[in-house]
């Protein structure tokens, strides 16, 4: 496969069955981050275990990841989508015997986490270059943006879902149902028409190439900023998500539906700012939109850390959410549209590796802070982190809100 790679955009049945199954997917994934962690804290009382979790689930990106986008420039991104995708239904479906068959550990839950996290440091990488392959770089931006709205759809429902269905019936299900839910984006994969397309064959070894990323990357001012920005996010602005079923229950005094909640509205402030995003996505205004969610989400959480009621918790969460995927999303955009194909398996797997990779890290400090200082101290804490770096890059490079 090394000559042949499949692009070019995909048509009729398959299109449908791709962004139905990928929606579907979608939810199932967050009905299960939601549950995995809510079932983690029941099993531990720690909110330390909640970073335990998530170092598992984010530590394989810094081992895969970088080779994952070597991967998905040397073979067909399709098939690396099917594998990972399988790989993570199967793991689930092992989650939810756990649970029935009542062995469930929390040693089991991180070891489920770690694994899933082997398969997402391919997937993510081939996801993210595959949206190249499917439509016109002038329509990149709206993809990526319209891409982003299926994710928050489903983080709006997932948790929801999640919160009920854990409430009603308990954890095994919400573990079935996401293992059910691989099968709609696998068939809706293996359903797409895409033409080939002869690309350079690689004759340097994976070494060689990942050298080729990385000096690419570093020599890039603008991409370079942006992927060290991600970082900073994924590091410290994250940590709200990491922390939320513990706050749910010690801060707000709720149960599963009140993690449920949050994570929905969220969701929802993430939404409408892919939303946003696809409908200005041929206006000059991306530098605009990236300024701007860069201070709303550290302005955010830090009102958000002194919120005690849950209905002002909930709207809080809007602009959070509405934030983070504002600049997400435009990161991705400039920097895609600024990226040689050639390379770009590998810059958007530095991308990934930065993000995915500072997460896991991210969550162990948060869950170690919030044992010896609380939750909102950790939380106001981050937000600051944050909000440094968003005035740094506002004195220091202010074209990048002048960019188109």
């Amino acid at each position: 496969e090394d000559g042949i790679r499949d692009r070019s955009p995909s048509r009729g049945l398959g299109d449908v069955y791709k962004r139905q199954g990928q929606l579907v997917s979608l939810a199932g994934t967050w009905m299960q981050t939601t549950a995995q962690g809510y079932l983690v804290y029941e099993l531990t009382k720690s909110p330390a275990f909640l970073g335990y979790v998530g170092f598992a689930a984010g530590l394989p990106a810094w081992v895969f990841t970088l080779y994952g986008g070597v991967v998905a420039d040397r073979f067909s991104r399709r098939n690396l989508l099917v594998i990972a995708q399988s790989a993570m239904m199967v793991l689930a479906f092992v989650l939810a015997w756990l649970v029935y068959t009542g062995q469930v550990q929390p040693w089991h839950i991180i070891a489920i986490a770690l694994a899933s996290g082997v398969a997402n440091a391919f997937d993510a990488p081939a996801r993210q270059a595959f949206v190249v392959d499917l439509v016109d770089r002038r329509d990149l931006t709206n993809a990526i943006a319209l891409n982003s709205t299926m994710f928050n759809a489903a983080a709006v429902i997932g948790p929801a879902l999640a919160g009920v269905v854990y409430a009603l019936y308990g954890p095994v299900w919400c573990f079935t149902i996401n293992g059910l839910s691989y099968i709609a984006v696998i068939v809706a994969l293996l359903l797409m028409k895409l033409g080939p397309t002869v690309v350079r064959p690689n004759r340097t070894s994976t070494g060689s190439q990942l050298k080729e990323g990385v000096r690419y990357t570093a020599s890039q001012g603008l991409i370079r900023t942006l992927i060290l920005n991600m970082g900073v996010i994924s590091l410290f602005g994250m940590s709200l998500m990491t922390l939320l079923p513990a706050w749910s229950v010690d801060v707000l005094g709720g149960d599963v539906r009140t993690n449920g909640l949050l994570l929905s509205a969220r969701g929802l402030g993430a939404l409408s700012g892919a939303l946003m995003v696809a409908a200005l996505g041929r206006r000059p205004v991306r530098g605009k939109l990236w300024t701007i969610g860069s201070f709303v989400l550290p302005l955010s959480l830090m009102v958000f850390t002194g919120v005690r009621w849950l209905p002002l918790a909930l709207v809080l969460l809007i602009p959070i959410g509405w934030g983070f995927m504002v600049e997400a999303n435009t990161s991705n955009a400039l920097i895609q549209t600024n990226v040689p194909d050639e390379l770009r398996g590998r810059v958007m797997s530095l991308f990934t590796l930065t993000f995915f990779g500072g997460m896991p890290l991210g969550a162990l400090l948060a869950g170690f802070m919030a044992v010896r200082v609380g939750e909102p101290a950790t939380l106001f804490i981050s937000a600051t982190i944050v909000l440094a770096a968003s005035v740094l890059i506002w004195f220091r490079l202010p074209y990048i809100r002048k960019l188109a």
